[in-house]
């Protein structure tokens, strides 16, 4: 039987495909580890920095999302702008 000459072609070709898939799943993704570095960020204009602190870490774990600045930009991360009180407040700062 002879061997095509198209298979490490294809083979690698695979291999490309499923590496880029992966890249492309974790961008604009978080990591739980990266939530604290994020949160201090996000918390570190506020004069109420413990109880920013403390919701935006629970909120990045959950979301896995941060949204950029300081104040405002929850439009960037759906999961963190709609997560809501029970009175319909915001939970995420």
């Amino acid at each position: 039987m002879a061997r095509r000459p198209c298979t490490p072609f294809l083979v690698l070709s695979l291999l490309l495909l499923v590496a880029l898939s992966n890249v492309a799943e974790v961008h604009g993704k978080l990591r739980a580890s990266d939530c604290p570095n994020k949160c201090k960020f996000r918390c570190s204009a506020t004069s109420h920095k413990k109880p920013c602190m403390f919701f935006c870490q629970k909120c990045c774990a959950k979301c896995l999302c941060v949204p950029p600045g300081t104040y405002g930009n929850k439009q960037t991360c759906p999961c963190y702008n709609n997560w809501k009180t029970k009175e319909g407040g915001p939970k995420c700062p």
